[in-house]
């Protein structure tokens, strides 16, 4: 009897034994891998992203255009050089705004012409524009048309497209059929390439035969206008 309480109580005793032996086999276990780093922190990308700023930091375009005269100014210095009214001024320089804006720089100056069917114009003056030193500018040229006789006026022209003053020194033909006259002020237009020219005269200053032809303006004063 004794004897079988013994080997019931030895299997008991190692049957309560056997989770503890458990135990410290699963502590020993490794842990498991740490978890990838964020892409933030990979190589290759952040490069990227820093090269993004770089981009946008392309130098601006330093072509300024030429500043321009208001119609006020315009009006004024109109008015006061061909001693007409600020009436009359006002007039013709709404309609040149109106067709071609606010001009970057005007002439100021004298001529004389004469005719007889064909005729010859000779003229000098100063160039004006904003920020840029004043130059003296010589212009001559044939004409053509139903006139005859000669004259010798002050004239003004308003100058659009001129960015910089030596660009006015060029030939500038006449365009056709583009005389207006207001107010006893005549004007008359004259392109080359992207410039164009609108020379404003008073009374006798103008003519029919002025707007068929060219005008050539130059730094010296030539007599031979062809």
């Amino acid at each position: 009897m004794d004897r079988r309480l013994l080997i019931v109580s030895g299997l008991a005793t190692v049957s309560g034994l056997a989770p503890l032996a458990g135990g410290p086999a699963l502590a020993q276990e490794p842990p498991p891998p740490p978890p990838p780093p964020p892409p933030a922190e990979r190589g290759g990308e952040a490069p990227a992203q820093a090269a993004a700023p770089a981009q946008s930091a392309a130098p601006a375009s330093s072509a300024t255009p030429a500043p321009t005269f208001s119609s006020d100014e315009m009006v004024n210095r109109v008015s006061d050089f061909l001693g007409v009214t600020a009436e009359s001024a006002g007039a013709m320089i709404e309609r040149v705004f109106k067709q071609n804006g606010r001009p970057t720089g005007y002439i100021a100056g004298e001529e004389g012409s004469a005719a007889f069917v064909v005729g010859l114009r000779y003229g000098q003056g100063l160039l004006y524009m904003k920020t840029k030193p004043t130059q003296k500018v010589y212009w001559q040229g044939p004409s053509a048309g139903f006139d005859f006789g000669g004259n010798a006026s002050r004239v003004f022209v308003l100058c659009y497209g001129l960015q910089y003053p030596d660009a006015i020194y060029q030939r500038f033909p006449g365009v056709e059929g583009s005389a207006y006259f207001i107010g006893g002020l005549g004007v008359n237009y004259q392109r080359a390439e992207d410039i164009v020219l609108a020379p404003i005269r008073a009374g006798l200053g103008f003519r029919l035969g002025a707007n068929v032809g060219y005008l050539s303006y130059s730094r010296k004063r030539n007599f031979i206008p062809f």
